[in-house]
């Protein structure tokens, strides 16, 4: 069966603890000032693989399908956001979206991974990390009673590891590195409860590609409550001489947010 699951590696920690200082701040700042809007948000439903190809070395290795390892799908999952609005016009979004996928299958043909070479149709163990930490910078440019529309930019810290295990073979790939983003958010207000919304973010070049693109249903509960449901997907990766590496990512979403 497949899992995702978050791990909690030295370096998840440090991260983590950075990413809750940099809320204890902002929630600080709100309480002090009481001068903008500190919104809490978690999102969670089911997230399934339709591609997830790797090759490692990019330039030597062979590549083959990590869902004959991990499977496809669909899992739980959870990603959790703290956004401060300075004002009107401007926001800081901090995200943290945990992703491992993890499972046994075969290969189905000899492949050289990292410094080994994996034999076909014997049981290989495959685990599939991407964690990304992201701070997203929104000013918004056009607000009417039913529109409103922003753009930005956003920083992601990609923490991904690729693990395969047959016997007594162990080889494992990790990339560590940060990546910027554009960023887009669209929102039509079709009554004072319901709202459609887009947000959007990534960026494209000749080594690789990043796409984070939701589409939402909001409910306002309240003033302070709202949720929403929607569509994610996440598609992109990396070609290079050292990994080569395409996933594309499908999530039915639930979201509850809380805004002081």
């Amino acid at each position: 069966m497949t899992k995702y699951v978050s791990r909690n590696p030295r370096l998840n920690l440090e991260v983590g603890k950075r990413f809750l200082g940099i809320i204890c701040l902002l929630l600080a700042n709100a309480v002090s000032t009481r001068a903008g809007e500190l919104t809490f948000e978690a999102e969670t439903g089911a997230v399934w693989f339709s591609q997830n190809e790797v090759r490692i070395p990019g330039d030597t290795g062979t590549k083959f399908d990590m869902l004959d390892l991990t499977g496809s799908g669909p899992e739980a999952y959870i990603r959790l956001y703290a956004t401060y609005a300075f004002n009107e016009r401007h926001s800081l979004r901090l995200t943290f979206a945990p992703l491992e996928a993890e499972g046994t299958g075969t290969l189905p043909q000899e492949t050289t991974f990292e410094d080994a070479v994996f034999s076909p149709d014997i049981p290989t163990k495959g685990t599939y990390k991407f964690n990304t930490y992201r701070l997203t910078y929104q000013w918004t440019f056009y607000h009417s009673e039913r529109w409103r529309w922003g753009v930005g930019a956003a920083l992601l810290v990609r923490d991904a590891k690729i693990v395969l295990q047959q016997g007594d073979i162990n080889q494992s790939s990790d990339d560590l590195g940060v990546v910027p983003l554009l960023h887009l958010y669209g929102a039509y207000r079709w009554t004072d409860e319901f709202s459609l919304i887009l947000d959007a973010e990534g960026l494209a070049a000749p080594q690789g590609r990043a796409f984070d693109v939701a589409f939402k249903a909001q409910y306002q509960i309240d003033p302070n409550w709202y949720a929403s449901i929607g569509y994610r997907t996440l598609e992109g990766g990396a070609d290079n001489d050292e990994v080569y590496n395409f996933a594309w990512l499908h999530y039915a979403l639930i979201e509850v947010g809380y805004s002081f």
